[in-house]
């Protein structure tokens, strides 16, 4: 059982429900979304998909946030990273916190560390964090390093090589003579 009622998302993407405030997914902003509050879960759906599951919070006046629905504003914004609300006390596993704090000497670090959270969406978080622990015990702390680490472990394994039986074997091996390509192209 739960208590429903149809609301609008804010375009802070944050709902009100039982006197607090709940993010929901960026894509939920400005739009009529369903607020389902269970017995010790808010649930918020838009269109039927789930667009923020946050355990309840039976205080008031409290603003719940999951950094990860302000994903998609970060790539327009990634300053917010520093300063933006629901990034204060951002619990990120060690081996992206530690990317993080390495990639802040940069000027660009921000926006490095977004790119970074955007792959998490499509390699997963456990994929991300080896990626960056991996960047990092090479010493190389880079936002395009970290993505190609990720993009390496989507590779498929190298074949085996295969040992060529004799019957298959030429018996003139080709040459790599570019004269007598030459000759061939001028006779023409």
């Amino acid at each position: 059982g739960f208590a429903e009622k149809v609301l609008r998302a804010s375009t802070t993407c944050l709902i009100m429900a039982d006197h607090n405030r709940y993010s929901v997914d960026a894509r939920a902003a400005g739009r009529m979304v369903q607020v389902r509050s269970h017995a010790g879960r808010v649930v918020v759906l838009l269109d039927d998909d789930v667009v923020a599951d946050h355990p309840r919070d039976f205080r008031r006046g409290e603003v719940i946030y999951d950094p990860w629905h302000y994903l998609p504003i970060l790539v327009r914004k990634p300053g917010a990273l520093r300063n933006g609300a629901p990034f204060k006390d951002w619990d990120l596993p060690p081996g992206l916190a530690a990317a993080q704090v390495k990639l802040r000497q940069y000027a660009d670090g921000d926006r490095q560390f977004v790119k970074i959270l955007c792959a998490v969406v499509d390699h997963g978080l456990v994929a991300a964090e080896a990626a960056c622990a991996e960047a990092l015990e090479a010493g190389i702390a880079s936002g395009d390093v970290i993505l190609a680490v990720l993009a390496r472990q989507l590779q498929p394994p190298t074949p085996p090589s295969m040992t060529i039986p004799d019957g298959l074997r030429l018996k003139v091996e080709p040459k790599a003579d570019c004269a007598r390509y030459d000759s061939l192209r001028h006779a023409a």
